[in-house]
């Protein structure tokens, strides 16, 4: 479980993970130290997995967005789970329960681009059977912060 503390500081950096440990600190209730000890300690446990910058896709040319739902055959899923993850315009592959077995977020510049990886890159990553494909056609909700989702 979390304190309020923790989950001040989580919700804190989620916003923005640029926070010097003063002005974290500041904003949380605690001084510079206490503050960076709090998070080391969040950091040890594995709650703070990493810092990141978020890129606007379409900003740097990839302007379609897609989930696509794949099926494979139940021998498969290590290999398919190994070529997903080195696959560079898979942005996120998640394993479900339900009509498929994997939904891929994916990222391409364009139309041609999806086809093409479709066609010639995810069905014939290992395993895959079947591939149903959702494009985006606008982001709505586009990322919530994770401790906001903690009850």
């Amino acid at each position: 479980m979390l304190d309020k503390t923790e989950i001040a500081l989580l919700r804190a950096l989620e916003d923005d993970a640029r926070l010097s440990f003063a002005e974290l600190g500041e904003k949380v209730g605690l001084s510079k130290t206490p503050c960076w000890s709090r998070v080391q300690d969040l950091e040890k446990r594995g709650i703070i997995k990493g810092y990141r910058a978020e890129v606007d896709p379409a900003a740097i040319g990839l302007h379609i967005h897609a989930f696509v739902q794949v099926t494979i055959t139940s021998t498969k899923h290590v290999e398919f789970e190994a070529a997903a993850n080195r696959h560079a315009s898979v942005v996120q592959c998640f394993a479900t329960a339900g009509d498929g077995d994997y939904l891929l977020q994916v990222l391409v510049p364009g139309i041609a681009d999806l086809d093409q990886l479709l066609r010639l890159e995810i069905s014939r990553l290992p395993g895959v059977q079947r591939i149903v494909t959702t494009v985006c056609v606008k982001a709505i909700k586009h990322r919530t912060a994770t401790i906001d989702c903690v009850r």
